[in-house]
């Protein structure tokens, strides 16, 4: 997963950015103000925004107006020093997620982000489902008809993204960028090495369910059990 925080206090957001690696692992990329922010939105897929209101050049606000305005439906976390209920109804109105008041416990934004994500993916139970496959977010485990399969961190990883995106077509460049930072040049095997093992265990499994590859695109979840 990947997160864009946009905060002008550098250290502040070099520490969310750290709690975010750490913790849950995620890829964190930084903003310093508005113009900034909407360039890395506009050149990048998040899988969630962290958005400060006090931003130099352009505004949270504004931020949040033209991402909107621009069809973008990630998530966003506004973040805010202001206890101004007005403020933070007309960002609410604006189309931000959630918001949290600053000075805010690392441990509640961690947690709450992970549940915006979640939300925002259709998945805000714990299990994600895919014909008989069922995925556990929280314990890390895979079961297909009740019976648990085995699956390396990254194995797991990855099939956890593409359920979270059923049936959408994912490429190996997004996998790559969301999950591992990779230079896609210079990494060009790893996901079909990782996809092929995925394939081979849920064959092993009959999950009757498999990760179709459309040539030339990427991969999805299909329904059909054997596809090259």
């Amino acid at each position: 997963m990947r997160l864009l925080v946009i905060e002008d206090e550098v250290r502040l957001a070099e520490n969310i950015a750290a709690a975010m690696r750490d913790g849950p692992k995620f890829l964190v990329d930084i903003a310093h103000d508005g113009d900034e922010a909407l360039a890395c939105c506009f050149q990048r897929e998040y899988d969630g925004l962290l958005l400060d209101l006090m931003l130099p050049k352009k505004d949270g606000g504004e931020v949040l107006r033209r991402l909107r305005a621009s069809g973008t439906k990630t998530p966003v976390m506004v973040l805010t020093a202001t206890s101004d209920t007005a403020r933070v109804i007309e960002m609410l109105n604006l189309g931000a997620d959630d918001y949290l008041t600053k000075p805010f416990d690392l441990g509640e934004l961690i947690a709450r982000v992970r549940a915006l994500i979640r939300r925002s993916k259709g998945a805000a139970q714990s299990t994600l489902n895919f014909g008989s496959i069922a995925l556990n977010v929280a314990e890390h485990r895979v079961t297909v008809r009740d019976e648990l399969v085995e699956f390396s961190p990254t194995e797991h990883r990855i099939l956890e993204y593409l359920l979270y995106r059923p049936r959408v077509v994912v490429s190996p460049e997004e996998l790559l960028e969301h999950l591992y930072d990779f230079t896609w040049k210079y990494h060009s095997n790893v996901i079909e090495v990782h996809i092929s093992n995925i394939r081979k265990k849920l064959r092993q499994a009959a999950a009757g369910t498999t990760l179709e590859n459309i040539r030339g695109r990427g991969y999805r979840m299909s329904d059909r059990q054997e596809l090259a």
